[in-house]
């Protein structure tokens, strides 16, 4: 059997109590943290609280090498394979569970909270409103995306929230340097036309989500750059049509401006 075991929002004990039933109960634990950050976590830590060895792979390791390292282990035995979040948001699981039973082998979830489901509590959004989602990453080849951009647009036309992921590696000040600059580079095109305008939204800034020392910042983009949020992981939520009562929320629970 192939288990996926998600750890949950930060740290090592945001765990579901199946999924430490699972870890203790498995053959072999692998654990990956390139779709999802470790947080809090240290794998000396997990090893300690869950009382298993825990191989840490590779991201080949799995898109990759799935066959040699993990399959054919879950021929004969229990395998577990551990990841922040929940098990089944990263395309790369679901791949490698479809990869598991076109092999014969037996597959099970164990789920767990996540970013994407805890945003709304965090915020005080409604979960309902959240409209498609996207993630910004760092510049290829000096080409910036306009995917999270043009999502957060669509949505926005809609009046619906987009919940935007940040690559492992980037702030929320890095985030909305990209976006600015999508903006301002269209505005060029355009002639500095068009009636969206996204740095006269409002943000919402949330680092350390599931932490003691979680931050929730509500702002328009000039005043959220300027505030110190600290340790990554980071995300931003870019709100759409708020109801009074997401607008109260964000006033209470986000310190956003009383003019939103």
């Amino acid at each position: 059997m192939l288990t996926f075991v998600g750890l949950g929002l930060y740290n090592e004990e945001d765990i579901t109590l199946k999924g430490q039933v699972a870890i203790r109960d498995a053959d072999i634990v692998f654990a990956e943290f390139y779709t999802s950050p470790l947080g809090g976590r240290t794998v000396e830590r997990m090893k300690e609280i869950y009382g298993k060895r825990i191989i840490r792979l590779e991201r080949s390791e799995i898109e990759e090498q799935a066959e040699e390292v993990i399959l054919n282990q879950a021929k004969n035995q229990d395998v577990v394979l551990l990841s922040g979040g929940d098990a089944m948001i990263a395309t790369t699981h679901i791949d490698l569970r479809l990869r598991a039973i076109d092999a014969g082998i037996e597959t099970r979830i164990v789920h767990a909270p996540s970013i994407s489901s805890a945003v709304a509590g965090i915020s005080g959004l409604q979960n309902y409103k959240f409209g498609k989602s996207a993630t910004v990453s760092p510049p290829y080849r000096d080409a910036i995306s306009e995917v999270p951009y043009e999502t957060v647009r669509a949505n926005k036309e809609r009046g619906l929230h987009t919940l935007l992921y940040l690559d492992l590696s980037m702030s929320i000040n890095d985030a909305l340097d990209l976006l600015e600059a999508v903006e301002d580079r269209k505005a060029k095109e355009n002639f500095g036309g068009g009636t969206f305008k996204l740095k006269r939204s409002v943000f919402i800034g949330i680092a350390r989500a599931g932490s003691d020392d979680q931050v929730v910042k509500a702002d328009y983009m000039g005043g959220l750059k300027s505030y110190e949020f600290g340790e990554l992981p980071h995300v931003l939520i870019v709100p759409g049509e708020l109801h009074f009562l997401e607008r109260e929320a964000l006033i209470k629970i986000a310190d956003a401006p009383e003019s939103i």
